[in-house]
């Protein structure tokens, strides 16, 4: 996320928002930010908001999701909201949203499904694998 200059702006149980400001450098052909960045932050975002509401020790992992997307990435600030739909012990199941805001106009260019599984190791232990 730092990569791309995504922020987390809000996090609360089950709920996470992640802010990202326009930049040239992610965009994709016709000038619109690319949808793997689209869905990086809306990815993240579900994550985080599934790691909210798990004991602490734990982590997560994507295991699936699907994405529509449904308008151009275009403006000049992107929010990924993330929310647990369904919270369980191992897999969790979340529902994103990514909104563009171009002066006062605001529009739903993304919308994803995911689900998420609780790991007790961390990410890091698993690279010596």
């Amino acid at each position: 996320m730092t990569n791309i200059g995504a922020r987390l702006s809000k996090v609360s149980p089950g709920e996470v928002e992640i802010e990202l400001m326009f930049r040239d450098d992610l965009t994709q052909q016709h000038g619109f930010v690319h949808a793997g960045i689209i869905t990086s932050i809306v990815d993240s975002a579900c994550g985080y908001a599934s790691l909210s509401l798990m004991p602490t020790g734990s982590n997560v992992l994507t295991v699936e999701y699907k994405v529509n997307f449904i308008a151009p990435a275009r403006g000049s600030r992107f929010m990924a909201t993330g929310k647990v739909t369904k919270p369980g012990r191992t897999l969790t199941v979340c529902a994103g949203d990514v909104i563009a805001f171009d002066e006062s106009k605001e529009t739903l260019i993304a919308t994803m499904l995911a689900t998420m599984i609780k790991i007790t190791e961390s990410p890091h232990s698993l690279e010596s694998r």
